[in-house]
């Protein structure tokens, strides 16, 4: 009988970790990954579709490890960083792939006020409260459910008070591993108390899968016609001010590098390149392409996709050298770029901004989708369906194999500063209206 616990309990066990214990393409070793940390197992998923994507993810901060995608020519490359073993991530304090909370971005000197209640939280970050203070979720032990081959469930339960944060949040998120190489993300929260909350990913991207090479030759699209400033400590100021005429318009595919070091420009002075979070035009509507990034020498692409109104960018700027990754390569300034969707930082201190509040009886829900594609051997066009048609640069793939514009640039002024023509900074979605 106790032969029979045994085999059922190993069984489970398997059932609920990696479907293989090795992930062959991103050659990472399951044993590297168990270990005990808090109390809970930490282990090493894997999720793979028919077209042979892989996507590897742990407890630890339920982080995607890696993520295997072709390239124009078909060969597999692993376009995230972080590192070979639960033991380096440990180690060193680093946001790699992580599901962040309950705070995504800052909140200015970790203080908000909520119903007539002033709140103090956990400050880690020029005096801040960064993604959630100094044990943010990314450093904390979620439960992961395998549901199927191509589907994971990460869970956690945040008590009250952790990190200063009022009420006890009940936090999941479904990742998909879609037929279409979509890493589709969809987040819930509940709590017992009104609190706030702000989830994202903090994967970095290098679609190069090369990370000792810069990521500032790779094209971007944002879908934004404004952006949030900051001051010299990373916090927003409360302006939403127009992208035209300046080095934070992307609304148009531009190369990365091309403006990022324009230190007279206040902006990318005060971020050392972008770190800055977007107004996004799409309102929202997670079908609309929100982003668009191109590596042009393997022709990978990404979009991105959300029900987020906002998107923040962040080129890898502080990364320094210091930190040796998978398979021992060196993170130099600007290998990676994050894509994190999200509601904008310091909301609950900027009463007209949409709201992040979440009250008992509501959930919280939010929707991201990272989908990976390649570009036709045609400079500057993709691959769309079947029949391969190419599409422009910038543009989307339809259903069927049509392609359509992924977004449409408003007209600016001239270079003397003349405003842009419908610049005005849309609010973004209400967050209430997405509570269900």
């Amino acid at each position: 009988m106790k032969k029979l616990v045994f085999l059922l309990s190993s069984a489970v066990l398997l059932l609920n970790a990696c479907t293989s214990y090795d992930a062959p393409k991103a050659k990472l070793n399951r044993v590297d990954f168990q270990t005990e940390i808090d109390g809970k197992q930490n282990d090493l998923y894997i999720m793979k579709n028919a077209a042979g994507m892989e996507v590897c993810m742990m407890n630890y901060g339920a982080r995607i490890v890696s993520v295997m995608v072709p390239d124009q020519k078909g060969k597999f490359g692993d376009v995230v960083l972080g590192f070979d073993n639960i033991q380096d991530y440990l180690d060193n304090s680093t946001d790699f792939g992580a599901f962040i909370g309950r705070y995504g971005n800052r909140i200015n000197q970790g203080k908000f006020c909520l119903d007539g209640i002033e709140y103090q939280l956990s400050v880690n970050n020029f005096g801040h409260s960064l993604h959630g203070g100094v044990k943010g979720f990314q450093y904390c032990m979620f439960d992961i459910k395998q549901l199927s081959e191509q589907s994971l469930e990460v869970s956690y339960v945040s008590e009250d008070g952790e990190m200063g944060f009022p009420g006890q949040l009940t936090v999941k998120a479904v990742y998909t591993l879609t037929d279409d190489n979509g890493i589709d993300i969809r987040y819930e929260a509940e709590t017992d108390k009104p609190t706030i909350v702000n989830l994202t990913n903090h994967s970095y991207f290098n679609l190069s899968a090369d990370p000792s090479q810069s990521i500032t030759d790779h094209i971007l699209m944002i879908d934004a016609d404004a952006f949030t400033p900051v001051d010299s400590t990373f916090m927003t100021t409360g302006e939403i001010a127009p992208v035209c005429n300046t080095p934070m318009d992307f609304r148009k595919p531009e190369v990365i590098g091309k403006r990022i070091d324009d230190f007279s420009f206040e902006q990318l002075k005060n971020g050392n390149g972008y770190d800055h979070n977007w107004v996004l035009n799409t309102e929202g509507d997670a079908t609309k392409l929100a982003c668009l990034l191109l590596d042009p020498k393997s022709g990978r692409i990404l979009k991105v996709f959300t029900s987020e109104p906002g998107v923040q960018v962040y080129t890898g700027n502080f990364l320094d050298g210091s930190l040796r990754g998978k398979n021992g390569v060196v993170y130099n300034q600007r290998a990676a770029i994050c894509l994190e969707t999200q509601h904008y930082p310091d909301s609950p201190n900027k009463a007209d901004w949409p709201s992040v509040v979440l009250r008992p009886g509501e959930k919280y829900t939010s929707h991201c989708i990272y989908q990976f594609a390649v570009k036709c051997s045609n400079e500057g066009k993709e691959c769309c369906g079947k029949n391969k048609k190419c599409c422009k640069e910038g543009a989307d793939c339809k259903e069927g194999g049509a392609c359509s514009d992924s977004c449409s640039q408003k007209p600016c002024g001239k270079a003397e500063g003349k405003p842009c023509a419908g610049s005005e900074a849309k609010p973004g979605r209400n967050r209430n209206k997405a509570l269900q």
